[in-house]
């Protein structure tokens, strides 16, 4: 997730200070119109930001079957593509927002979506691997906390798992990229991460991680 107009509330706040009001959103998700809810005080509240539309349209399918991952699920566009897009699969959707939390959770109920889970981190199983990751991480949360971020999902990748994480140039893709290689490589030696740029257009990059030893 990049930084949208609600400011960093939605980094910090598990309860946003504004009531919750829900109101209807109609979005394009999995190449279909779905009718959803969305509120203030949580990430891109108004649809889809740019970063997230790049991700969904530019990131290879999804495994058919095991565990996903979105990591920060604001109202949901991720974590309801992979659960619309791989059925079999359960897809987990983290966010620290309690209030994004139950929106994605509403809206894979609107879809008749049962294999989304939606929690805050730190209620999903530690021993869980997860088969694909996909994520428009925070970067303006700032490097410390971006990093624990990553460092807390990326090395629960499974054997030849990949995670896909969607990140604008002019906010430090590239430096980001190199930053991941070394230190996941240094932490995790025995897991074999490679960090590449699987794709790139005028303001973002896609970096693709993948965990090649069991």
């Amino acid at each position: 997730m990049t930084m949208g107009t609600q400011g960093a509330e939605h980094y910090f706040s598990s309860q946003p200070s504004t009531p919750m009001k829900r109101r209807p959103l109609s979005v394009i998700l999995a190449g279909e119109v779905r009718n959803l809810q969305t509120a203030g005080g949580i990430f891109s509240p108004d649809g889809l930001d740019k970063g997230t539309t790049i991700l969904l349209s530019q990131a290879p399918p999804p495994v058919a079957e095991g565990n996903l991952l979105d990591i920060g699920c604001g109202w949901g566009p991720i974590a309801l593509s992979l659960a619309l897009r791989s059925p079999e699969a359960t897809v987990y959707a983290v966010d620290v927002n309690e209030r994004s939390i139950e929106l994605t959770t509403e809206n894979a109920k609107a879809l008749g979506l049962n294999n989304v889970r939606a929690s805050t981190p730190d209620a999903v199983d530690p021993d869980l691997r997860f088969n694909t990751i996909w994520s428009n991480p925070p970067i303006r949360v700032g490097k410390s906390e971006l990093h624990s971020i990553l460092l807390m999902w990326l090395p629960r990748l499974a054997h030849n798992g990949t995670a896909y994480l969607v990140v604008q140039k002019n906010l430090g893709a590239d430096s980001l990229q190199r930053w991941l290689t070394a230190e996941l490589n240094e932490q995790f030696p025995e897991a074999g991460f490679t960090v590449v740029r699987d794709s790139t257009n005028k303001a973002f990059r896609i970096l693709r991680v993948t965990r090649t030893k069991p």
